[in-house]
């Protein structure tokens, strides 16, 4: 990951890709001005050493799981054992360990309890909190500002898909779950192989894809790592703002180009963040002057991440990203 490096052409790459994940390179090359051939090897290239995945996921609440954050104090010598552990389960993304080596905090997908009861009797555990996801201030199209930054608004508008400005009603079936569970592991696989993962033919395959975009039931995001665009510190926040205060602090915050997914959760600490800086200098001056001047903050805790055992995807056996 140290040897990889992005020029301009690769950060358009991902900004076109963030707007449509299955976009054809085709289409992404005639708004680029480049050949398509030229794209699919970058992208190629950038996939077979962990820099980048374009990955296929439900959109919150579609599915019906509730979605939470869970926060594990641990000893520090099981933290990473736990942190790995959770890893492979289907249910969870984000694992992410805090600086310290005593804490993992992770993204869970489903009811609570089930894991919840689990996790009371794994070894090396102190504590166990976990805080519903009530409302998210960023998705596929407001993400993180520092992967959207490469494309010009004209160019933006001809590769955003033209689906409706609302999301349609859509029933969620088990055999949407298969469907699902291999666009987490490739959301630019190619029709043929979904169609013998989910055991579908192609045209239903086809069909049901397009069902659930123009839905807006899924959604394509891209995994990479923020230290390849040039932020080298990243921080968790849990911040407790008035209640009153709490929709305009979240969506202030995801305007933010140093905060990379923001979301109202229950607790007393009703908002967290994961934000990505610079350097520990820039780090401060965020938190003291952007983040601690907000009108209606109450409180602050800001943990930084030492990294992740996943993030959005299921792991692979390639380079952690």
């Amino acid at each position: 990951m140290d040897s990889v490096t992005l020029d301009d052409l690769d950060r358009q790459l991902l900004h076109a890709l963030q707007l449509d994940g299955r976009a054809p390179f085709s289409r992404i090359a005639s708004v680029l001005g480049v050949a398509d051939r030229t794209l699919a090897r970058r992208y190629a290239r950038l996939r077979e050493v962990g820099a980048v995945r374009v990955l296929g996921v439900a959109t919150t609440g579609w599915t019906g799981d509730a979605h939470w954050f869970v926060r594990l104090r641990c000893l520090p010598d099981r933290a990473m054992a736990i942190a790995r552990a959770l890893a492979r389960r289907s249910d969870t993304s984000w694992v992410t360990l805090l600086s310290g080596g005593s804490e993992v905090v992770f993204l869970l997908r489903g009811p609570e309890r089930l894991l919840l009861d689990q996790l009371g009797r794994w070894p090396g555990l102190a504590s166990v909190e976990a805080q519903r996801m009530l409302r998210a201030f960023m998705d596929e199209e407001n993400c993180w500002r520092g992967r959207i930054s490469a494309l010009t608004p004209d160019q933006v508008a001809r590769l955003r898909p033209d689906y409706p400005a609302r999301p349609s009603e859509l029933p969620y079936s088990a055999l949407d779950g298969r469907l699902l569970s291999a666009l987490a592991h490739d959301g630019r696989a190619a029709f043929p192989a979904l169609a013998r993962s989910v055991g579908w033919s192609e045209s239903v395959v086809r069909r049901r894809l397009a069902e659930l975009r123009r839905a807006r039931a899924l959604q394509f995001s891209i995994e990479t790592d923020v230290r390849l665009f040039g932020y080298g510190v990243e921080c968790m926040l849990w911040l407790q703002v008035a209640p009153g205060r709490l929709t305009e602090v979240g969506r202030t915050l995801s305007g933010d180009v140093e905060v990379a997914f923001v979301a109202a959760v229950t607790g007393s600490a009703n908002l967290m963040a994961f934000v990505v800086c610079r350097d520990a200098d820039v780090l401060y001056e965020y938190l003291a002057d952007r983040v601690g001047a907000m009108a209606g903050l109450q409180s602050m805790e800001a943990l930084p991440i030492s990294g992740y055992s996943k993030r959005i995807g299921p792991p692979t056996a390639g380079p952690a990203v």
